[in-house]
């Protein structure tokens, strides 16, 4: 849908990397390009080995999560709590550097637990940069690692848009993404006037169908917008390919419960994704039912 917005993997733990089924984390279609592969850790002989891992792999970046909540990510020291360790950040950024060509970058609130101060996210981005990390994206909320969930995380601590749009005044030469709380293409462009990136998270999950409008909108690309049964006939032939290779064909279809968000029957859409058996002939007789409500449409 689109071809010029940048994705971000998943988390993944240097460990589940170091030790793991390397094809099944890092595996992905040519299609996803520019892709980011998002790292969790904060060994810097660990991250450098799976920075070197991603360049091998064909990925375009590289970024390290300071900004994920969780007990799970707290107990393994890494995610928003790194951000009281600056020195930390900065010794894997350093490490990452020499082991790769890649960009790295980084992915942060604008602070945590009793951080109070601007000046402290001043400091944290300062002693990250020198250790030769040009690129921030922050979250625009800080994060409490005790009392709150994640869920809750994403959504109690209150928005402060102001800290993020000066630190790209103070900081010109970074370059400076903004996340949290945006929900429309619009919204992004607004803070485009700001800062030089916007990331859309939960949004594009749910409404994926707004990538669709990316790259004329953001990007100025006249690409012919392709409609929701295209997209789905396009997804149908990368579903094939990945059932064939082994793959679940519902661990695809979870991802596109949200093409029909806002439409009529988008309810019947998902109820069609949902049931306890998902198949391809689903997906058709979607199909079928929208050329049906088509031509009935035509004829009035």
């Amino acid at each position: 849908m689109s071809q010029h917005a940048q994705l971000y993997t998943e988390m993944i733990t240097t460990k589940a990397i170091l030790h793991g089924d390397k094809n099944r984390l890092l595996d992905y279609h040519e299609a996803e390009h520019p892709l980011v592969l998002q790292l969790g850790g904060s060994d810097p002989d660990e991250m450098a080995q799976c920075t070197k891992i991603a360049q091998d792999w064909g990925y375009d970046e590289v970024n390290i999560n300071a900004g994920c909540p969780s007990d799970r990510v707290q107990s393994g020291s890494f995610g928003a709590c790194l951000m009281n360790t600056p020195q930390v950040v900065a010794q894997c950024v350093d490490a990452m550097k020499q082991a790769s060509d890649l960009s790295v970058t980084l992915k942060s609130r604008i602070g945590v637990d009793d951080m109070e101060s601007y000046e402290e996210l001043v400091d944290f981005v300062t002693t990250v940069n020198k250790a030769g990390c040009d690129t921030f994206i922050i979250h625009a909320r800080k994060a409490w690692l005790k009392g709150l969930s994640p869920k809750e995380n994403r959504t109690v601590p209150p928005l402060n848009y102001d800290w993020v749009y000066q630190i790209k005044q103070d900081f010109p030469e970074l370059t400076i993404g903004i996340n949290g709380g945006i929900n429309h293409l619009e919204d992004a462009l607004s803070h485009l006037e700001k800062v030089d990136s916007a990331m859309l998270g939960r949004v594009v999950y749910h409404q994926p169908y707004l990538l669709c409008d990316v790259d004329a909108k953001i990007y100025q690309q006249n690409t012919s917008n392709l409609s929701r049964e295209q997209v789905l006939l396009n997804f149908i032939e990368y579903i094939k390919v990945q059932s064939d290779q082994g793959v679940p064909i519902r661990s695809m279809t979870r991802h596109i419960l949200g093409l029909y968000h806002g439409q009529p029957n988008a309810k019947k859409f998902k109820q069609l994704l949902s049931g306890k058996v998902v198949e391809l002939k689903h997906l058709y007789e979607w199909l079928d039912f929208k050329n049906s409500e088509q031509e009935r449409e035509n004829d009035r």
